[in-house]
């Protein structure tokens, strides 16, 4: 019984520990979105984004009034969105997109992880070629007629549109675009009434690699370090399954 309990409160620490970053980043991208164009979000599209998903997380409505008044406020940190490139064992590429108020913090941890993980980091364009920088939306496919959503789709930018499931097993409509063609889409979206699940900027790895299932494991541990560090907002690589 000891030991089922102590499983038990493994697994809630884990999911609260995870709950508990994923507020951290959703802060982050407030405070980057309130800065950039303000605290209303009905003029302010990177800032209803960014509120979608705190919906989607579950996020409390009196945390996420809180962060946008924080935001707001002349004492609040001012993040900035810094890219490192690099390579994860078994020369798996690796992009970490970091929200910082220290740089030298930031490369330093960035470079640790590479490091202690078996990977290294790479210079400004040493991986990204192998991405293509685009906006991905996700909905969920109740009601949604996906031939006619292409189509009304099509003429505002959509280059990919296909299905997904979610981390709770949930089925996902994906729809990509090119990132230049992220806000016709968002206003697209929204035109039609709906609201999408998530709605990131993301870096697609133009092609999958396949490796064992150690090598796997070994490439998704530095993954999953750079993801519990504080100043990392998402990592993208190529490898499939992951």
């Amino acid at each position: 019984m000891g030991r089922i309990f102590e499983t038990r409160k493994a697994t809630m620490f884990a999911r609260w520990n995870k709950m508990a970053k994923l507020f951290t980043r959703l802060n982050k991208d407030i405070a980057i979105a309130v800065k950039a164009g303000g605290p209303d979000q009905s003029s302010n599209a990177a800032l209803r984004r960014v509120l979608q998903n705190c919906r989607a997380a579950n996020m409390p409505k009196d945390k996420i009034d809180a962060a946008i008044k924080r935001a707001s406020g002349q004492d609040q940190a001012n993040y900035d969105t810094v890219l490192y490139e690099g390579y994860a064992p078994h020369g798996v590429p690796v992009i970490v997109e970091t929200a910082t108020d220290n740089v030298t913090r930031t490369v330093a941890n960035v470079r640790m992880h590479f490091k202690k993980y078996g990977g290294n980091l790479g210079t400004t364009g040493s991986v990204s070629f192998m991405f293509e920088h685009m906006g991905v939306f996700r909905l969920s496919p109740e009601g949604l007629d996906l031939e006619a959503l292409e189509l009304d789709l099509i003429d505002h930018g959509l280059e990919e549109l296909g299905e997904s499931t979610g981390e709770k097993g949930e089925k996902q409509i994906v729809i990509r675009c090119a990132f230049e063609k992220f806000g016709q889409m968002q206003s697209a979206i929204e035109a039609k009434g709906l609201s999408p699940i998530s709605s990131e900027h993301e870096y697609v790895p133009k092609a999958l690699v396949e490796l064992s299932e150690d090598q796997a494991k070994e490439v998704l541990e530095l993954v999953d370090a750079m993801e519990q560090d504080d100043d990392v907002q998402h990592v993208f690589h190529n490898l499939g399954g992951g």
